[in-house]
């Protein structure tokens, strides 16, 4: 494996300017690390934890899911379209280049060219600087959404990423599973570095002696993050003292860390869907909306709940998880072998077919278990089920191209809201706005699509509510796809390591506040 150490961390570290002397150094054990440096490459939960590390967003979510300010001090509604943003003055990068608007508004328009983040976006038509410290978002209509967009927009060191390289690449593109300048070097404004890293190996951080946030409780100096795929060995690393932490910890370790001196566990409920996607263009049976509806039957999904997952997940019928606002509580739970059979002989498929499936064995917990068990209960109904199960790095390549018939996604509301689900999950597929950017089931209903666009420029919660219930009805009359459960969250750390502050439902801890205890 090629280990990386960016000419940035470089450089600081030879000057001596910006890499504090220890306090205390920790190994962090995930099951997976970052693909890739370029926080615009690719929108996953690992990107948006190493954001979180190396950089800052305009505003965060706390604990609670309410709004905190970061790079943004404050924010006012100007008018029904414009939301004016007062930027944290005295901000460095960890080059040493002092942040800005114009940092601010290179960011937002990276952003709207990512494939990946600009359906996000989608809703803003512009983003104006007012002076150096002052920006405007604008948005096409009214959006009730800004905020929790805002939370996506971590500014980027704009004289950093813009030229080329010593061998003419532009420091600036975005190259999906690529190797560009951005997914090799960082300069953020965050409160870690990122030293060293060597893929699928581990990654190195040291804290940013320069960090804004000099009211941070933080005194951890230096993370090592280590990629531990199997959950047994995550576990045993931890519970041996060869890491201070884990994340996740799979619901049958709950107990064995509970259980151990020194040792704290931490969980939290999760609005993280576990799905599966059923591919309309790779196979023509997948066509026939009996056909969805009977793989949808075949599956006990509270069955894998309560085996596979040990009772640690809340059983799904549909995206919006409860609390949310397109949750529509007249949609039940549907497991009926017989049922399925039934839909199977009506769409002329009694005899069953032959399908490919394709999961992760190590982004979602027991993805490949619950993968495994998927495909043996579809056997049931005479569909017999090529699985095929492969590491997270060459999975997403795989996904990209839905590569097989059946695909496993994991999707967790980029904005804490319900539409945030069908725009990357379930609307008609388009590369220019970035709508359908993870619809690996080629779903398109023009409705679905028509209600979406109405409820991102509603701002009257009751109208919304409706709208968002409407297309959660739809999605699961058509079988759009296979809801399986939203996934719950559970950390372990050493006693003296206080993670409990610093996770949240989001599944972004908040490293640069994380404390140690000697």
């Amino acid at each position: 494996m090629k280990t990386i150490k960016t000419k940035l961390a470089v450089a600081l570290m030879a000057a001596g300017l910006s890499l504090s002397a220890a306090a205390a150094d920790i190994k962090v054990a995930y099951d997976a690390d970052p693909v890739s440096l370029d926080p615009h490459e690719q929108l996953s939960g690992g990107t948006l934890q190493l954001s979180h590390m190396v950089f800052d967003p305009l505003v965060r979510f706390s604990q609670d899911l309410d709004f905190e300010p970061r790079l943004a001090t404050k924010w006012e509604r100007v008018d029904s379209n414009t939301f004016r943003f007062h930027l944290r003055q005295g901000v460095k990068f960890h080059s040493g280049n002092t942040m800005t608007a114009d940092d601010v508004v290179w960011t937002f328009q990276r952003l709207k060219d990512s494939p990946d983040f600009k359906a996000i976006f989608d809703p803003f038509s512009a983003i104006e600087k007012v002076d150096d410290y002052t920006i405007d978002l604008k948005t096409t209509g009214p959006y009730p959404l800004v905020l929790q967009t805002a939370t996506y927009i971590f500014p980027m060191d704009s004289q950093f990423y813009t030229g080329t390289t010593e061998d003419g690449r532009d420091k600036a593109a975005i190259v999906k599973h690529g190797n560009s300048f951005a997914s090799t070097n960082m300069s953020g404004t965050g409160p870690f570095i990122v030293t060293s890293r060597e893929q699928g190996v581990k990654v190195e951080f040291e804290r940013f002696d320069g960090y804004w946030d000099t009211a941070s409780p933080g005194n951890v100096d230096t993370i090592t993050l280590q990629p531990i795929k199997e959950n047994a060995t995550r576990v045993a690393a931890l519970l041996s003292g060869g890491v201070d932490m884990i994340a996740p910890v799979a619901p049958n370790d709950h107990k064995r860390v509970e259980s151990s001196k020194g040792l704290d566990l931490v969980t939290l409920p999760g609005t993280r869907l576990i799905s599966f996607q059923m591919n309309q263009n790779s196979n023509e049976a997948l066509k026939d909306v009996r056909v969805r509806q009977a793989i949808v039957h075949a599956i006990n999904n509270d069955g894998i709940v309560q085996r596979i997952m040990r009772g640690f997940a809340t059983t799904a019928s549909q995206q919006s998880p409860v609390g949310y606002t397109g949750h529509n509580e007249a949609l039940d739970v549907r497991f009926d072998v017989a049922k399925a059979k039934e839909l199977m002989k009506a769409a002329g498929y009694e005899d069953g077919f032959t399908i490919t499936m394709m999961a992760p064995n190590n982004r979602y917990v027991n993805d490949d278990k619950i993968a495994q068990a998927a495909a043996q209960m579809l056997s049931k109904i005479g569909i017999k089920v090529d699985l095929k199960t492969l590491p997270k790095a060459q999975y997403w390549p795989e996904f990209d191209v839905c590569a097989a018939d059946m695909m496993m996604i994991g999707w967790h509301a980029d904005t804490e809201d319900s539409a945030n689900f069908t725009e990357f999950l379930t609307m008609t597929r388009n590369e220019d706005t970035g709508r359908g950017q993870y619809n690996c089931g080629y779903y398109s209903n023009a409705e679905v699509d028509g209600l979406i666009e109405a409820s991102n420029v509603e701002t009257d919660p009751a109208k919304r509510s409706a709208q968002l219930k409407k297309v959660e009805e739809i999605l699961y009359n058509d079988a759009a796809y296979v809801p399986l459960h939203w996934q719950n969250l559970a950390w372990a750390a050493k006693s003296n390591v206080k993670i409990a502050p610093i996770v949240n439902a989001m599944n972004f801890p908040y490293f640069g506040d994380l404390v140690v205890e000697e």
